[in-house]
């Protein structure tokens, strides 16, 4: 190679014998070396320079781009070989930022490929009228299609039709005017059913004329958020539509929400604040709530509570029956939701119903005494008749005074005698206007022995008349009762009757008894029982013993027993029928006074 070309040569180059030692360099090379000598141009030459010299010469070709390091530099040499001389041309380049800006651009397409392949988002490329260039693998695990199955069809295809135009109007306008867009719509999945998609697309534009050449865009599935957000809303929907007031609690335990419902009950117009507990509960139901219903609320999920809500408007206090659930936020804390049902409705309808009952109560009581008319009067007029024989002998003595002094002791006797009667008659009527009262129930504490007792004698007659001899086996200081006087007399009535009809059923004209007895089962609970000796019942009577309007009895209205239960039942107790190897034991469970104030108390 000419000396001429090496000098004027730009590029560092040197002049190698068939060793690969230099045996000259051109001033590029040598200002590179910085005036040192040839031998430290080795270290910018390839480390296997002389197994390179010996291929070059022994092939007679050139080795073009060797690359060897230096140092942060790198260079790239490219060995020409000249046979003449035996000697090779070493020409070389710094080639550092060249092989580094390669290698990044291998690095980020490794890292594309990894990221594209790997990732749960679906990444495609786009025509500018919406065909598919290419997509990433997640098309398969999000909508059942292969990339190459997608390549060259448009994205219009799966779009629902309902989302389809207006999704690609504005998604083109926007792309040309602001250069990227997103837009949640539905997309087809393979299979026929469709997801929702989140998709933010990027328009590439031609760099001289600004069309837009393709469109990248990255879609996500988000149906499940967009699920979870449509059940929010229909939630909330369901809770402000709720009939019933629904409050949401703070985790201070205050009130952060009001349904409209909780607002009408409350009395509180649209424009008013969020309330305080203490502005509609009492300060009963606050301490409970302190001491038990949130702690129970979020040790058990939940809680329950029937009380009185008082409106802030000065309206009568509504009755309530309270749940107390708690939840908890995304972030962790607790917070309660109180929903009240309004038992308005149901307080209403107990009245009724006790209402209900009375009345038939008083029409039982009708038909039992034209029932038992005949005793009643024999009980008058038996002592009618004794005042009228006591006043006409009164009358007669007093006609013999004159002559006889001593008529005088007799006519007080009369007149004794005649008040004594007449006495027990009107003790009698009264007894039976008692019965007969029709009024609200009075609820008190009864002494069952005086009521046993009266019951027993507004039955007297009947019993005496059918041979029917009733015992009574009533202990001293029996504990009382909370019950209506009147009502329970009825129900003693009623048992005491049907037991009387069946000793006589089983034993006509013969002498038979009845055992009414009383006594404490344990410290809650009174028990009375009617056992007769009568014929029984079968399994299948004492199946239906106390459904309305079923009875034995040919002249029978059948509303005795279920009404006598009925009644025990609206007292906290219990009538039952229990058969007996002969007649029919009756048992009636009360609760006693005691359990009652008891039971109040820890309420």
């Amino acid at each position: 190679m000419s000396l001429a070309l090496l000098t004027h040569d730009p590029q560092p180059t040197a002049v190698l014998d068939a060793d690969g030692s230099p045996r000259m360099v051109n001033p590029a090379l040598s200002r590179l070396l910085g005036g040192k000598a040839l031998d430290h141009a080795r270290a910018l030459l390839p480390g296997n320079l002389p197994e390179l010299v010996r291929a070059c010469l022994g092939q007679n070709r050139a080795i073009e781009q060797v690359e060897a390091q230096c140092g942060q530099q790198v260079w790239l040499w490219t060995l020409i070989p000249d046979p003449d001389s035996q000697c090779v041309v070493a020409r070389g380049r710094e080639a550092s930022g060249e092989l580094l800006a390669g290698r990044e651009a291998a690095k980020a397409r490794r890292l594309y490929r990894l990221i594209t392949e790997n990732t749960t988002d679906l990444i495609s490329r786009h025509t500018p009228d919406g065909r598919f260039l290419d997509a990433s693998p997640a098309s398969w695990t999000l909508l059942g299609y292969w990339p190459e199955t997608l390549r060259g069809t448009l994205a219009q295809r799966l779009f629902h039709g309902h989302d389809m135009k207006l999704a690609l109007r504005q998604a083109r306008d926007a792309l040309q005017l602001d250069g990227y867009h997103t837009m949640t719509c539905r997309i087809r999945h393979q299979a026929g059913h469709y997801l929702w998609f989140e998709t933010a697309s990027r328009a590439i534009r031609e760099t001289y004329t600004g069309a837009v050449v393709e469109v990248i865009s990255v879609s996500r599935d988000i149906t499940a958020r967009i699920q979870a957000e449509e059940n929010k809303r229909r939630l909330a929907d369901v809770v402000e539509a709720n009939p019933d007031p629904v409050l949401f609690i703070d985790p201070a335990g205050g009130v952060s929400y009001l349904n409209p419902a909780a607002r009408r009950l409350l009395g509180l117009l649209p424009a008013q604040g969020m309330p305080a507990l203490a502005d509609f509960f009492s300060a009963q139901v606050l301490a409970t709530l302190e001491s038990s219903g949130w702690r129970s609320a979020e040790e058990q999920g939940l809680w329950s509570l029937e009380t009185r809500l008082l409106p802030m408007n000065g309206e009568p206090s509504v009755p309530v029956s309270l749940l107390l659930l708690a939840h908890r936020s995304t972030a962790g804390e607790r917070f309660f939701s109180l929903m009240a049902r309004d038992m308005r409705e149901r307080e209403l309808r107990e009245a009724q119903q006790r209402h209900h009952q009375d009345e038939l109560a008083h029409t039982a009581r009708l038909v039992t005494l034209g029932e038992l008319a005949s005793g009643i009067a024999h009980e008058i007029n038996q002592p009618l008749a004794a005042v009228v024989n006591y006043a006409n002998a009164s009358q007669r003595y007093l006609q013999t005074l004159g002559s006889n002094p001593a008529a005088v002791e007799r006519v007080a006797q009369g007149l004794e005698r005649i008040n004594l009667h007449a006495n027990h008659a009107s003790q009698v009527i009264k007894r039976l206007r008692g019965f007969l009262r029709k009024g609200r129930r009075n609820l008190q504490a009864l002494d069952i022995s005086e009521v046993a007792r009266q019951a027993v004698s507004l039955c007297a007659w009947e019993a005496r008349e059918r041979h029917v001899t009733i015992d009574l086996q009533l202990p001293d200081s029996l504990p009382r009762v909370y019950a209506d006087r009147v009502l329970l007399e009825q129900v003693l009535l009623n048992l005491l009757r049907n037991a009387i009809d069946a000793n006589n059923e089983q034993l006509p004209g013969q002498p038979s008894r009845i055992l009414l007895q009383a006594l404490a089962l344990d410290g809650a609970t009174l028990q009375i029982s009617v056992q007769d000796q009568g014929p029984g019942v079968s399994a299948g009577q004492l199946e239906h013993l106390f459904t309305p309007f079923y009875t034995s009895k040919a002249d029978g209205l059948g509303l005795g027993l279920s009404m006598s239960r009925s009644i025990v039942e609206g007292f906290g107790g219990e009538l039952n029928a229990r058969p007996q190897t002969s007649g029919l034991l009756m048992c009636c469970c009360l609760p006693l006074l005691a359990s009652l104030k008891t039971t109040r108390e820890s309420l």
